[in-house]
């Protein structure tokens, strides 16, 4: 029994331990986790914040200054994510302070800590402002203010604890200015705390000023400020606390500059701060260095203070002699004689215009509006005398603070502009730009348009091109559309005007879109709807000197046609008109072209030339762009024909069988020309030659473009076109080369001597020579079809010498002729005998012609009688068959009107040249003997006829037809 028991209890205790174990378990598992994640919290916080509480509110920059007790505070420029303000960070490293004793270092810690409080507290223009309170890590101390510059030690030279040192504050010197107006700031700050707040601050000295970012200098370094205690007298009470030699010196006032009292009587009140002015205001003029220098020894400072009592006035030398006896004053050893706060800003070194005017400017914000208009039309002479960097510190952001009122900006924009143009571009780009942009989009009061357009030229050397078009031109476009052209400026120039000279300086700025869409459809607005003589001719003076950015086709398009919508003609506008045309016309890339000139532009301007308000100087400037234009419209149409002309030849030189005639003989030419003529001629228009009436040929005219430009179109020509263009030139240079035809005088032959009586008295030649032309057609038309021609049996004929006939069409071979015996015989007596080749003929006999109509142009001599034309066909032939070894007489060669010729070409034995009739369609052909080939034409009146059977009619025709010849040839 007990047996079961005890081992259910010791079942229990098992269990019971087990649990325990879990929970043990579980509390190390969830204290490890909870572990786990402090230390990733702390890691991100660590990332986040490398040892600076307020890196995760601020954004820190580089250090610029080390100011406080043994210059311990780091500051760095920095600016606030929440609202991107600038700002300045004071970091505190305790790590600095290793060096120092435990006790030392807390004691050292616990001041800089009671100064950022008291500091937070105190709220004044004159002391330094905190913007973020004290935070604290284990590694260091942190707070924000205002943007600080610098500290005064630093600028003094005393750079311990800045990383580096600065360029800067390297180059950095102050002006007497502003040693003037940073004194006045801390007197106010020490008078703040005397009367107001009613402390000590005990530290004056340059460690515990900073020069804000605006050059204000701000008194900080509280750390050891003194409140004063309870007293039943209205005099403030201060208990002193003495300087200790066992303490560290960064826990204790600044020896150099303490006053006396503190260790002489152990006494102290305000005067024991003036006291420390006193020595400030010496260092300031002693490159930083006090008047004594103590060293940390509490010894030393006695022995100084004792010699205060006898002080050379040698050792102000270095002051200004205005201010040198108030510094002695302040250096007494009794503080009752020292000069409060109050006292010393009222004294004569002080009553500085200059330093005025810095100290009106850091109160505008108590003024009124009145108040402060006056002050700024008379700033511009003060800025002009003051530094550049204290205007650019100092004077603009005064006046860009006072830039909220609207009706303030036209009163501070002069200065503004007076501070921009003694900075240079990066400082304008840098200070004054970002704060001017809001002025740019003002519209009232209306005179911030016309300041900003008196500055312009400034505006646009220093302010970038973006800008220009982001800001600027918005600008000038606003005072183009202004209802109010009768403000003026200080000159008597309109707003409009004055931005109508301004836009062509910076034409090269303005884009080609905006030129063209915005800027000149305004001015062309403003042009035609003003009423004003001054802002019009401006308008017009402005579009010519914006040509040179425009093209050719925006001043054809738009330019020219709005000069012909000005309504007004005086003199003024007329000549600005002229000139627009005469920078289109000579400047390069414009030019009017010729078609525009002659249609529109001297349709406008010939009846502006004869306007009564011209004089005579006008009057001439008017003709002689009209004269210049009236040229160049003759050169470039005279020029365009031209090339039209050339085209016109080269063209005609293609055509050269219009020239030379198939048979490779040139046409004849006509004798003579009429006045009409040879006008035609000149003008181009092509008349016809050769004893044919003149035609206009209406398609040789050239066709004239309306183009700008005249283009010659070049031919191509195939290769075949140009083979036999030069097959063409070779046969013209080959007919050219042969010698002119002259006639030729050859023995008469024997064989068939001529008695030819001249008959006495004129004979109608032509009456003979057709009546014996009407018998040989007739005897020709009666030959007999397929005989044989002077041979038996159809044999050819043929000779030894003469002209070559080739095979004719209907006839089987040639025929060979000799040289006529005599040049004026009528007949051709073959040189031999016929050949014994056939020549054949058609068998077909040919149908009859009846020529009785030709029987009235006949005429005979009385003495014979007068045959029909239709009877002398009826007994004539081609040829007589019925007589062997006849001779052929072949008749004068004919050829078609306008030099018809046959295809396959001539052969030629000269004979006697001579003029020769016409009859009807057909003329007789030069003076040679010719024979044709096949294929061709044939001629009406062949080249051979046949002689006539009958005796008598062969012997009078030969009498007739050698009378005729020789009166012909005579």
């Amino acid at each position: 029994m007990d047996s079961s028991l005890f081992q259910e209890e010791r079942k229990q205790q098992k269990n019971n331990f087990a649990e325990l174990q879990l929970k043990k378990e579980d509390f190390i598992t969830d204290r490890f986790n909870k572990m786990d994640v402090l230390n990733r919290l702390k890691n991100a916080v660590t990332s986040v914040i490398p040892g600076n509480p307020l890196a995760r509110d601020f954004d820190i920059h580089g250090q610029v200054a080390s100011t406080g007790p043994g210059l311990l505070w780091k500051i760095f420029s920095a600016v606030k994510k929440s609202t991107k303000e600038e700002a300045a960070v004071f970091y505190f490293e305790k790590k600095v302070l290793d060096k120092y004793h435990k006790r030392d270092k807390e004691v050292i810690i616990e001041s800089l800590r009671k100064g950022v409080q008291q500091l937070t507290k105190l709220r004044h223009p004159r002391i330094l402002s905190v913007i973020h309170p004290l935070e604290e890590t284990r590694e260091a101390l942190a707070f924000a203010t205002e943007p600080v510059f610098s500290s005064l030690a630093n600028v003094l030279g005393s750079c311990d604890n800045l990383s580096g040192g600065s360029k800067i504050l390297s180059e950095f010197q102050l002006y007497e200015v502003e040693i003037k107006h940073g004194l006045l700031q801390i007197l106010e700050g020490l008078g703040f705390l005397h009367n107001d707040a009613k402390m000590l601050h005990r530290n004056i000295c340059p460690s515990s000023i900073v020069l804000a970012k605006f050059g204000t200098w701000k008194l900080a370094g509280c750390e050891f400020v003194q409140q004063a205690g309870d007293s039943q007298d209205q005099k403030a009470f201060f208990t002193c606390h003495e300087w200790r030699s066992d303490m560290p010196r960064d826990a204790q006032p600044n020896l150099d500059y303490m006053a006396p009292e503190y260790e002489l009587n152990h006494t102290c009140s305000p005067a024991s701060d003036m006291f420390s002015f006193g020595i400030l205001m010496y260092a300031l003029y002693n490159n930083g260095r006090p008047l004594y220098e103590c060293e940390g020894e509490l010894r030393t400072f006695r022995q100084n203070a004792e010699e205060l009592g006898s002080m050379r006035n040698s050792l102000l030398s270095k002051m200004p002699s205005q201010l040198a006896g108030h510094v002695k004053l302040l250096l007494n050893l009794e503080p009752t004689i020292r000069p409060d706060a109050a006292q010393m800003m009222k004294i004569p070194f002080f009553e500085d215009m200059a330093c005025i005017a810095l100290q009106y400017i850091d109160s505008l914000y108590q003024r009124e509006n009145i108040e402060k208009s006056n002050f700024f039309k008379g700033l511009p002479k003060i800025i002009e005398c003051l530094p550049k960097r204290v205007s650019q510190q100092r004077v603009l952001p005064a006046l860009f603070k006072e830039g909220v009122n609207a009706n303030m900006v036209p009163f501070i924009l002069p200065s503004i502009f007076l501070i921009s143009e003694q900075s240079t571009t990066e400082e304008y780009k840098e200070m004054v730009l970002p704060e001017l942009i809001p002025f740019f989009k003002i519209r009232e009061p209306i005179q911030v348009m016309l300041m900003f357009l008196q500055n312009m030229s400034l505006l646009l050397s220093k302010t970038p091109a973006q800008q220009i078009q982001t800001y600027v031109f918005p600008l000038i476009f606003a005072a183009l559309e202004a209802d109010s052209p009768q403000i003026q400026s200080t000159d008597g120039v309109s707003m409009q005007e004055l931005c109508l000279s301004i836009i062509p300086t910076f034409a090269d700025l303005i884009e080609y879109t905006t030129l063209k869409k915005s800027m000149i459809p305004r001015i062309k607005k403003l042009c035609l709807g003003t009423s004003v003589l001054n802002v019009r001719v401006n308008c017009l003076l402005c579009i010519g000197k914006l040509m040179d950015q425009m093209d050719k086709w925006f001043v054809l398009d738009e330019i020219l046609p709005f000069l012909r919508e000005i309504p007004s003609r005086e003199p003024a506008v007329l000549m600005s008109i002229l000139g627009i045309h005469k920078v289109a016309l000579s400047e390069p890339k414009l030019g009017i072209t010729k078609d525009v000139m002659a249609n529109k532009v001297l349709p406008f301007l010939i009846p502006l030339c004869i306007d009564n308000n011209l004089n005579l100087n006008q009057f001439n400037a008017y003709m002689g762009v009209v004269k210049e234009m009236l040229s160049k419209v003759e050169t470039e149409h005279r020029t365009k024909l031209e090339q039209l002309d050339q085209i016109q030849q080269e063209h005609k030189t293609l055509e050269i069988s219009k020239i030379v005639g198939e048979n490779g003989s040139f046409g004849k030419q006509g004798e003579g020309k009429t006045f009409m003529d040879k006008f035609w001629s000149n003008i181009g228009f092509g008349g016809g030659g050769g004893g044919e009436s003149t035609k206009v040929n209406a398609s040789s005219t050239p066709e004239v473009n309306s183009g700008v430009n005249v283009t010659p179109k070049k031919t191509t020509l195939s290769l075949e076109e140009k083979q036999k263009l030069a097959k063409q030139q070779e046969q013209e240079k080959a007919l050219k080369s042969q010698p002119p035809l002259a006639p030729q005088s050859k023995t008469p032959s024997t064989s068939k001597p001529s008695s030819v009586t001249p008959s006495s008295g004129p004979r109608d030649l032509t009456s003979t020579l057709m009546e014996s032309n009407m018998r040989n057609l007739s005897m020709s038309s009666k030959s007999s079809s397929g005989s044989n021609i002077g041979s038996p049996a159809g044999t050819p004929m043929s000779t030894s010498g003469g002209a070559n006939w080739p095979g004719a069409t209907g006839m089987g071979g040639g025929v060979n002729w000799a040289s006529a015996s005599s040049p004026n015989s009528h007949y051709m007596t073959p040189q031999s005998s016929l050949s014994s080749s056939n020549t054949s003929f058609p068998s077909a006999e040919k149908p009859k012609v009846d020529l009785s109509s030709f029987d009235t142009l006949l005429t005979t001599p009385s003495s014979a009688k007068k045959v029909p034309v239709n009877q002398m066909g009826q007994t004539t032939g081609m040829w007589t068959a019925s007589q062997p070894g006849m001779t052929p007489r072949p008749s004068l060669g004919m050829t078609g009107a306008g030099g018809m010729s046959n295809s396959q070409g001539w052969g030629q034995n000269t004979m006697p040249s001579y003029q020769q009739p016409t009859f009807g369609a057909f003329t007789a052909s030069p003076s040679t003997n010719q024979s044709w080939g096949g294929g061709g034409i044939r001629p009406m009146s062949g080249v051979m006829q046949s002689m006539h059977a009958s005796q008598q009619n062969s012997a009078a025709s030969k009498s007739l037809t050698s009378d005729d010849l020789k009166d012909l040839l005579g």
